[in-house]
């Protein structure tokens, strides 16, 4: 199975679908364990998936941003950690050819390491920090040695920390209030990962810590400042919502295939016609199909825009993340009141689901700053 030569949406949409099928008979395992997807990542890499958002002048399919997320969608119905890890590679890939933010040179070397199998992603969030998204300043320091720079800090949350090439590590330029992004290959000297891993939700991300012990890098591998591009609008966040909604339609399947299967002595035939469990299903449906039209209709409203569009799309964005996470959460809760007491054992799908999409409230932008962010959209637009 390749993507090489599926030139479609509709055959790429069907390769990924049988990857996804194999993903979810591996979720339960990596679950249980704690451990990480290695073999689902390894089969994203074989097929040419982790390449489809490099741009086409460096040998990519540069897929758009609607591609993107339904692709990811469907991976995360098999498997909802393999999806969120992935779908930071795509995503910042496709940011930074959108962006064009770095040094020409250096992103074609990365995009040409990655259609070779390379896997890219930033580590921004610190202990003390918090969340990126909250402005916190980074204790990661920077200094310059000759030609190059000294990098050291510990970040959190480094989801596929056990297979990246390469991380995008924020730090603060010591003896200066400035901060940027640097370029660390995992090859560096002074790298630890720390596997610190240990949450109940999307346990198979591997997001352990990453420390940073006088590592030395090229001045080059300066690769932004901090504060810049910081606060613009970014479509490729949507892999987290598309992430969420794919973990609810896995949670609706089943519980719809359990109600057509399942026949207590007390009723005539299956639970499927009972009113309780039809009205459940009919609202999962409703949810579902709010998610996916909103979600849908904004990632096209993305791939149409010009830059000075896309530029005011930032409340819109938080709006669709916020609500398609929160619909997630209830078609999961729906479908655990279908399946009842049997949706919390350890075997059943569902408390996976369960705990899974409860993630999606603590990934960017949160909640509370979507509203805020609304509020003064709102306010200005008087």
């Amino acid at each position: 199975m390749k993507f090489k030569g599926k030139k479609t949406f509709e055959e790429r949409l069907e390769l990924i679908s049988k990857l996804s099928k194999q993903f979810n008979l591996r979720a339960h395992k990596v679950d249980i364990e704690g451990s990480f997807p290695f073999e689902n990542i390894q089969d994203l890499k074989d097929t040419g998936y982790t390449s489809l958002t490099v741009p086409k002048k460096y040998g990519g399919n540069e897929i758009s941003l609607y591609d993107m997320l339904r692709f990811q969608e469907k991976i995360a119905e098999g498997d909802g950690a393999t999806a969120l890890s992935i779908g930071w590679h795509m995503g910042i890939i496709k940011n930074l050819a959108e962006k064009n933010a770095w040094n020409e040179n250096i992103f074609r070397k990365i995009c040409e390491d990655v259609l070779n199998g390379s896997l890219i992603n930033s580590a921004a969030t610190e202990p003390r920090t918090g969340s990126p998204t909250r402005g916190g300043r980074p204790e990661t320091t920077a200094h310059k040695e000759g030609n190059h720079w000294i990098i050291n800090g510990r970040k959190t949350f480094t989801t596929m920390a056990p297979v990246l090439d390469y991380f995008i590590v924020s730090a603060t330029l010591k003896d200066s209030s400035q901060a940027g992004n640097f370029l660390i290959p995992r090859s560096s000297k002074g790298i630890v990962i720390e596997e610190t891993w240990d949450s109940i939700a999307l346990r198979g991300t591997g997001s352990h810590d990453l420390i940073l012990q006088n590592v030395s890098i090229p001045g080059e591998y300066f690769v932004e400042q901090i504060g810049i591009d910081g606060k613009k609008a970014s479509g490729w966040l949507l892999h987290i919502p598309a992430c969420y909604l794919g973990i609810a339609k896995a949670a609706k399947r089943y519980a719809i295939e359990f109600a057509l299967n399942y026949a207590p002595n007390s009723v005539e035939g299956t639970i499927i016609d009972l009113p309780n469990v039809r009205q459940k299903i009919g609202e999962m449906e409703l949810k579902l199909m709010e998610s996916e039209y909103f979600l849908y209709a904004v990632a096209k409203q993305w791939d149409d825009s010009d830059e000075e569009k896309k530029a005011v799309m930032g409340p819109i964005l938080g709006a669709v993340k916020l609500t398609v996470t929160n619909n997630a959460i209830t078609i999961v809760d729906l479908a655990m009141r279908i399946v009842g007491a049997r949706s919390l054992s350890l075997k059943n799908p569902l408390q996976r689901y369960y705990r899974d999409v409860r993630a999606g409230l603590h990934n960017p932008p949160m909640d509370d700053m979507t509203i805020q962010l609304l509020a003064n959209n709102a306010i200005k637009g008087l």
